[in-house]
């Protein structure tokens, strides 16, 4: 499957793949067969780059699954964040070029809010892109009140950011909401009261593997109800 969002990218370098190798075929040029070869090497970079696997995402409360395929980059503690209320966890996703880059809703909620903040393109694993970098940063509220953010944050190389989300979107867990192009880095904020169970350099992906669970705040203790897959 491959994310709609790259199919124009895709169909135009196919065609002009084609165009040129019927023009090297037609003169006889070796250097027009050269430039098609690099453009079909760019089309089947691109369609990898583009593609959407379908992924089994956990549908119950408290469970928290990856907004993005990548390595952890960190996991740390926030003394204080707005939307959430009070202390959260950061926990910082690197995606490469060679990562899905389709972003997943961790948590199913209401959306309060999307902003997008320009700003520079530094390489998506420095720190300083987490504050600095372009980036769309989308609040959501869930069904029991808890608060969660998700930053999608371009690189040096990833200059557009998709987010099809809206205020008031009502989001199901797992599924897919933008995606950022050719490389970036994707930021999740919860409270700190929450279980966090991946660490530093750990591989992710989005939508299936788990990276926490919330609190109950019945029982102040991490939710650990059993969880249902379902197919996304």
């Amino acid at each position: 499957m491959i994310a709609r969002e790259g199919l124009g990218i895709i169909f135009v370098l196919l065609g002009l793949t084609v165009v040129l190798l019927l023009l090297a075929s037609r003169f006889d040029s070796r250097l027009l067969a050269v430039v098609s070869s690099l453009f079909a090497l760019l089309t089947v970079f691109s369609t990898f780059f583009f593609r959407d696997p379908p992924r089994t995402a956990v549908q119950t409360e408290g469970v928290l699954v990856s907004p993005a395929d990548g390595r952890i980059l960190s996991v740390e503690k926030v003394e204080h964040n707005e939307f959430i209320g009070g202390p959260a966890w950061q926990v910082s996703i690197f995606l490469s070029v060679f990562d899905v880059h389709i972003n997943r809703i961790p948590a199913g909620g209401t959306v309060e809010y999307v902003k997008y903040n320009p700003g520079k393109f530094f390489k998506a694993f420095l720190d300083k892109a987490s504050e600095e970098n372009e980036q769309t940063e989308i609040g959501i509220t869930m069904p029991d009140g808890q608060r969660l953010i998700v930053k999608q944050i371009a690189g040096l190389i990833a200059r557009r950011i998709i987010c099809k989300l809206s205020e008031g979107d009502k989001v199901t867990t797992g599924n897919r909401f933008g995606m950022i192009k050719f490389g970036s880095r994707t930021e999740l904020f919860v409270p700190a009261d929450a279980e966090i169970t991946v660490s530093t350099g750990d591989h992710v992906k989005g939508g299936s593997t788990i990276i926490g669970k919330l609190a109950d705040r019945v029982t102040g203790q991490a939710d650990s109800s059993q969880a249902t897959n379902v197919e996304l």
